[in-house]
């Protein structure tokens, strides 16, 4: 079972109240915890993948997430060569870089 998120209301509760319920109870409350229907592993690879195509800075944290999901070093090298081709080659450098840098650690 997915862990409680409380991003959301550790970083905006004051500021952005609903927002962040919505973060921590819907998204990854409901949404995340449908493991029954797809698992975190693979919900994991789609969000990584969105994130690195948009080149956001919340790739970093989704692919630590992925990790503890169980998406393994290949698997995310995979990941980034594939899209490499797709989302452009300085958003697959900076991800290996990400990568490289959560997966040894």
């Amino acid at each position: 079972m997915a862990e409680k998120q409380t991003a959301g209301r550790d970083n905006l509760g004051d500021f952005a109240p609903k927002f962040a319920e919505l973060n921590d109870d819907v998204l990854f409350g409901e949404v995340w915890s449908r493991e029954d229907k797809m698992s975190a592993h693979d919900r994991s690879l789609i969000t990584v993948a969105s994130l690195m195509t948009q080149g956001v800075p919340q790739l970093e944290a989704h692919m630590k997430i992925a990790k503890q999901h169980g998406v393994t070093k290949d698997e995310m090298v995979e990941l980034i060569t594939h899209l490499a081709f797709y989302t452009g080659w300085p958003k697959a450098w900076s991800a290996f870089g990400l990568a490289k840098q959560i997966y040894t650690d």
